[in-house]
């Protein structure tokens, strides 16, 4: 029998004060009326919650924008799931968070994009971001929220990332998610922007070894690093439709949220068909689920149930197929040319944005 899913990540909306350009949303953003009401994601709750989900990641966009998120964490905890709110900290006063966690929040994970003022408002695309963050940090630190740092790195911030170590060392958090860049959504857009050199990853790599030991007992580091420079694939998302699920703002059932990139998946909406029926019979659920999908080399590596292959929306991204190697995998033979491109993107110093805007594109001159 197929176990259920461990987590639920709930885009609630696409709206976002921030603009950031590695954001992994979709190029086309759902509009505010297009968004599932209060009662679509309540029963999307209870679903999970019948279904045997442990947690529910409340994301979006910027999922404080919606007027009903503190009904949705009450019911979260109503039903006995643990709740996470995945957020930038500049949209929600004090009072706000007080409210959210009144009704039950249990955890919270705050975005940055650089450690100074200057870089955080260049890469955010928002005027005073990490002030504000800073602020909404000092409110976690003193109710002492359970909480974690999220600093995604690149090209353009990655020489600050010890800044960004010792931001979350003040900001008293208990973990802190150092994570390349991933290249879906517009952070495939700006990949040429943002992709870091072979030498600052490697820099970045030590950095973070370095804290980790100096930093033991006090901070957690995870660590997500650049799959275009990998020699094997990671197990994205744990293996397609093996732990997780992901809901647009829209109310499309995902198995990731890139899923919708892979032509000729169907996509069941929960307003539609159950959790539970999609989760075991959803037709894009099923499409690469487990191995009987892989071609060689995968059928016959060791490693296949390991790596469940990889990434199927990179290597569609990268080969322009989905069901066959991922090609950050040494055995694709894809695997170089990646890797040069990968250097090739980097070495050209084009640093120019394609900012995340609704409706619009908007090129950083």
């Amino acid at each position: 029998m197929l176990a259920p899913p461990m987590a639920l990540l709930l885009e609630l909306t696409h709206r976002c004060p921030l603009a950031c350009p590695y954001c992994s949303n979709p190029l086309q953003l759902a509009g505010m009326k297009q968004e599932m009401d209060t009662a679509g994601w309540r029963e999307v709750i209870r679903q999970a919650a019948e279904m045997g989900v442990l947690q529910i990641h409340f994301s979006g966009g910027e999922p404080t924008l919606r007027k009903d998120l503190p009904e949705l964490i009450a019911y979260t905890r109503e039903l006995g799931l643990y709740s996470n709110l995945i957020t930038s900290g500049v949209a929600a006063d004090e009072a706000a968070l007080d409210h959210l966690l009144a009704c039950g929040l249990d955890h919270v994970q705050l975005s940055i994009q650089d450690a100074t003022a200057e870089g955080a408002d260049h890469i955010s695309g928002y005027r005073n971001s990490l002030q504000k963050k800073s602020r909404f940090a000092e409110w976690l630190k003193a109710r002492e929220v359970p909480s974690t740092l999220n600093a995604v790195i690149h090209r353009q911030n990655i020489h600050n990332l010890p800044a960004m170590i010792d931001l979350a060392m003040a900001w008293g958090v208990g973990r802190l998610e150092v994570a390349h860049t991933q290249y879906y959504g517009w952070g495939l857009r700006n990949r040429a922007a943002l992709m870091p050199t072979r030498e600052q990853l490697e820099q970045a790599t030590a950095i973070v070894l370095a804290a980790r030991d100096r930093h033991h007992g006090e901070l957690v580091i995870d660590y997500v690093t650049p799959d275009y420079y990998a020699r094997r694939p990671k197990p994205c998302m744990a293996g397609w439709a093996r732990r997780f699920m992901n809901i647009t703002p829209t109310g499309e059932v995902l198995p990731c949220h890139a899923a919708e990139t892979i032509p000729g998946l169907v996509f069941d909406n929960v307003r539609q068909r159950s959790l539970a029926d999609i989760w075991n019979q959803g037709q894009a659920f099923l499409k690469f689920r487990g191995t009987e999908w892989m071609p060689e080399p995968c059928q016959s590596c060791p490693k296949k149930e390991l790596d469940w292959g990889g990434c199927r929306c990179q290597a569609l991204a990268l080969s322009g197929r989905a069901d066959t190697l991922d090609p950050v995998c040494e055995r694709s033979p894809d695997h170089e040319r990646i890797q040069a491109l990968a250097e090739q993107e980097a070495a050209q110093g084009d640093d120019a944005f394609v900012y995340r805007r609704p409706e619009k594109v908007v090129e950083d001159v």
